[in-house]
């Protein structure tokens, strides 16, 4: 399985529904592991910056990580990205191939 970054910005309407910050994130997690059962979520973060939250994930393929960002559009996030995530050790070999 291949390592995801997704980024997520919240709407604004999200944004300030701190107090059910929880609830939220667990539905949003439900729906993900619902409709994505074989994504394992690795670390979850919590940001003070451009993004809201920053998690790490393995998902089977692009299609699956794709998802993960789709239901979080769905789920109200203004912005959710998903990045392959490169091991540094084989970036490190793909450079020495230039």
């Amino acid at each position: 399985m291949a390592t995801y970054i997704l980024l997520t910005k919240l709407s604004p309407e999200l944004a300030s529904q701190m107090k059910d910050r929880e609830k939220l994130g667990r539905t949003w997690l439900e729906h993900v592991k619902d409709k994505c059962p074989d994504i394992k979520f690795l670390a979850h973060y919590a940001l003070l910056g451009q993004y809201d939250f920053l998690d790490i994930y393995e998902a089977p393929d692009g299609k699956s990580a794709a998802m993960v960002s789709l239901i979080s559009q769905a789920n109200g996030a203004f912005s959710a990205q998903s990045l392959q995530a490169i091991p540094y050790k084989d970036f490190l070999e793909l450079t020495e191939m230039l």
